[in-house]
């Protein structure tokens, strides 16, 4: 198997970036964050998908089982989307302090073709407080299997 390429690409950045930032606008905004889903190919159509009609777990398996779909049916007409070539996804989840008192986060999960994959979190606090709500920059949380 191929050695895959560390790091993140520009295109993988403003991509998990954006998405990251419109999760962030909900929540400030006082909306739940369901698990939100955008694929790109290389032509950089975006495809972008949601999941919310079942428990956390089984829709970040819908997620993530929607991307190895994309991928073996080239894309998805429907949407314009050519082959994925990368993804990202948020979700709302919950992180252990140096305390272990759990704090709010919204989870970060994104991929390449050829690329590593990674997963990161934002903490947030205020949520529904519009210009009162906070967040942190986005912070590393490991390597994941990539889809892609």
């Amino acid at each position: 198997m191929a050695q895959r390429k560390q790091g993140v690409s520009e295109e993988l950045d403003v991509l998990s970036s954006t998405l990251v930032g419109d999760a962030l606008d909900l929540l400030a905004d006082g909306e739940d964050v369901n698990v939100l889903l955008v694929v790109q190919d290389a032509k950089g159509a975006i495809a972008s998908y949601e999941f919310a009609d079942d428990g956390p777990e089984a829709t970040l398996n819908a997620a993530r089982d929607r991307v190895l779909d994309l991928a073996k049916a080239h894309g998805d007409v429907e949407a314009s989307l050519a082959d994925p070539v990368r993804y990202a996804l948020v979700y709302e989840g919950m992180i252990a302090d140096e305390t272990d008192a759990y704090q709010d986060a919204l989870m970060l999960e994104f991929g390449e073709k050829g690329w590593n994959a990674y997963s990161a979190f934002s903490l947030y606090e205020g949520k529904g407080a519009g210009e009162g709500f906070m967040w942190t920059d986005p912070a590393p949380a490991g390597e994941i299997e990539p889809l892609l």
